[in-house]
């Protein structure tokens, strides 16, 4: 592949790899939480933050790498604080991986909330009996069962992220060798003649890794499920 692609195109889909690697790892621990919390729990405010967990797949994409921007620029409430720190977000590649973050995080919380749901809580309440503390349940129990949704839901997360483009162009902008990712330097190719080729071998690229991912959980997920069902 990398005879096939020019070095801009390599470092577009090193960069793309590199962001929806760290956007799904990161994210992961968080949104599991997040989908125990909205499927075994009750607390006031529970709806508002399903609406605000799903709220990206409704917003135009610029209008969250606007948000983004202006909460996580260096002019931001939380940007000027981080830069304080030494950590930027806007127009790196870090950026990037956290505007990725947040446009998949809908997907990967409704995966894993699925599967929690599936998992008959009486099972989870006769292990309580028992005498088990509520994280041994989850980490004996609940965790097992529902390794195949976490499969799911982090595999869609990463090709989510490798496609994502409105929001991380609006927020990290499409710098190449920074920030330019798949699509933005897709987008890129196609605004100057002769990039049609370029742009055709990404676009080959996405589908590729987008099938691979697919084809990936779906394996992972069955091979989680066997295993699960003869324990």
């Amino acid at each position: 592949m990398t005879d096939w692609l020019g070095p801009e195109e390599w470092r577009a889909v090193a960069l793309s790899l590199k962001v929806s690697f760290w956007a799904t790892l990161l994210s992961l621990p968080l949104g599991l939480w997040v989908a125990y919390l909205l499927a075994r729990r009750e607390f006031p405010g529970k709806q508002i933050v399903n609406g605000l967990v799903h709220l990206p797949l409704i917003l135009p994409p610029v209008v969250t790498g606007y948000l983004l921007l202006t909460t996580f620029g260096t002019q931001g409430p939380i940007g000027g604080f981080l830069e304080n720190l030494g950590v930027v977000f806007a127009f790196r590649w870090t950026g990037a991986a956290l505007a990725a973050a947040v446009m998949a995080f809908p997907l990967m919380v409704r995966a894993m909330r699925l599967s929690i749901e599936a998992v008959d809580p009486k099972l989870e309440q006769a292990a309580g009996t028992l005498g088990a503390s509520r994280v041994w349940v989850f980490l004996t129990i609940t965790l097992p069962l529902i390794l195949p949704g976490i499969i799911a839901g982090a595999i869609l997360a990463f090709a989510k992220a490798m496609g994502e483009f409105g929001a991380t162009i609006t927020f990290v902008s499409n710098i190449p060798g920074q920030t330019q990712t798949v699509p933005s330097a897709i987008y890129a190719f196609l605004q100057v003649p002769g990039g049609e080729a370029s742009a055709w071998r990404l676009v080959i690229v996405s589908v590729v890794v987008a099938m691979s991912a697919l084809l990936l959980s779906e394996w992972l997920a069955r091979r989680a499920a066997a295993k699960v069902g003869g324990i």
